[in-house]
């Protein structure tokens, strides 16, 4: 809990004293200032949990950084076993199977040469004058 709430509540408390003090003795100077006091230590106190929200969000945001930063350093770190292993998985698989692992490369060699060679295709004009 901030100093800030602690101070306000406090102000907050004996501003309502005061005004209760100031209503009960028909002094209305006093029951203005309590009211005053009382407005100054609900602001405080506003602030103080405001300041809180922010430090609370700014821990958040620190603690969601840290755990984006050590996935990314794990994914890093085995991003090496992962590719090993995958070589080895394909490169058994040639082993077992080379007409497939052949017919499978012509395929996908075949579709980019598709891909690559074929016309642009132009968008449609806007507009067109008939006049």
């Amino acid at each position: 809990m901030d100093k800030d709430r602690i101070a306000g509540s406090a102000k907050d408390f004996a501003g309502k004293v005061e005004s209760t003090v100031g209503n009960m003795a028909g002094d209305a100077k006093t029951q203005v200032e309590g009211r005053a006091r009382e407005a100054a230590g609900t602001v405080q106190n506003l602030y103080g949990q405001a300041k809180d929200a922010a430090r609370d969000v700014k821990d958040a945001a620190r603690d969601a950084t840290d755990a984006a930063v050590n996935y990314a350093k794990d994914a890093y770190e085995n991003s090496g076993d992962t590719v090993r292993s995958g070589q080895k998985a394909v490169a058994k698989t040639v082993r077992e199977n080379p007409l497939g692992a052949l017919l499978v490369a012509g395929g996908i060699g075949f579709a980019l040469a598709l891909l690559m060679t074929r016309p642009l295709r132009r968008p449609p004009p806007r507009w067109r004058y008939y006049g």
